[in-house]
């Protein structure tokens, strides 16, 4: 069994998202259920998060912005710069929280006490740009991840796996031109297709032309075309690119019980898509994994996928 970390902590869900949201506080208590009810929680090692020191952000996303996103809620706004982007007064602390957690989880990986882990974190991040929150995302906290293993850790080579179901504009848009980073994503398009970004011809630029890797689903279709895309697209490019440590933004919402996307995607099927993500990080990273949450509205479903995925992590050989 692998050492596997969790980041929790209850203070995640003091990000208030309003009525009628869905990225809403009750999905940290559905991923603790998935934990509890399979009896997972004694055996995976507990990481709490901790206010990280702002660099990494600022590695990340401009100083300007973060300035912006801690004035408004400290000026009580219940929105930021976008409808979408509902927030509270403890908004700009919690999100600071959450990349906390995930570069506590990734310390604690590369240090060699740990590893892989999953960090049950809120809000998300993977449509917060440089500059710019969007899809109730503030800070990217993969991207900061990325950079905090290249600065910190010396790592040169870092692959990012998004299999949310919208694709994460943000990332994509801090590293489509870094040779680096390696960024895939797979994710419905067009119908349902927010941000509207994440075209298969969209491959990076500059330097970092072809370091970015879309694979756009079309709606309505579920294990037998991710299966086919992930086979015909990531894979290949983590054997090129062979990435020292591997990034998961772990979205669960192209299941087929999400009402945010028309997928079809089973618990199997997420299943399927996590053990070649820890096959190639066996084969190429040392093993080396941090997920990350960042969608999934379906709070029925969310206990179940947690569960899965988090057992994969453990115990997947």
């Amino acid at each position: 069994m692998k050492r596997t970390g969790f980041v929790y902590d209850e203070r995640y869900m003091l990000h208030k998202t309003g009525s009628f949201h869905p990225e809403i506080p009750e999905r940290i208590p559905a991923v603790i259920e998935g934990i509890k009810k399979s009896d997972l929680l004694s055996k995976l090692t507990l990481i709490e998060p901790v206010v990280p020191d702002l660099k990494w952000i600022e590695a990340v996303h401009d100083k300007s912005y973060i300035q912006r996103f801690e004035n408004a809620c400290v000026m009580g706004q219940t929105e930021f710069e976008c409808p979408d982007n509902q927030m509270c007064c403890e908004t700009y602390g919690i999100a600071l929280l959450a990349v906390g957690g995930v570069l506590e989880a990734t310390r604690m990986m590369m240090e060699g006490t740990l590893d892989n882990a999953f960090c049950a974190v809120r809000p998300p991040g993977h449509h917060a740009e440089t500059n710019r929150a969007m899809g109730f995302c503030y800070f990217n906290n993969v991207a900061v991840a990325a950079r905090y293993l290249q600065i910190e850790w010396g790592i040169e080579r870092v692959g990012i796996v998004d299999f949310d179901v919208h694709h994460g504009n943000g990332t994509q848009q801090i590293f489509e031109s870094d040779p680096t980073v390696f960024y895939y994503s797979i994710h419905q398009h067009p119908s349902f297709s927010y941000p509207g970004t994440g075209r298969e011809f969209d491959t990076g630029s500059g330097a970092g032309q072809g370091f970015t890797k879309n694979s756009p689903v079309l709606p309505g279709r579920g294990d037998a075309d991710y299966q086919k895309l992930i086979e015909k697209d990531l894979i290949p490019a983590f054997e090129t690119f062979r990435p020292e440590v591997i990034l998961v933004s772990a979205g669960f919402d192209a299941h087929a019980r999400d009402d945010m996307s028309d997928m079809k995607l089973s618990t199997e099927g997420f299943s399927w898509i996590m053990k070649q993500v820890l096959d190639m990080a066996d084969a190429y990273s040392k093993g080396r994994i941090i997920s990350v949450l960042e969608g999934g509205y379906a709070i029925r479903s969310l206990p179940e996928l947690i569960e899965n995925h988090v057992k994969l992590l453990m115990e997947y050989e």
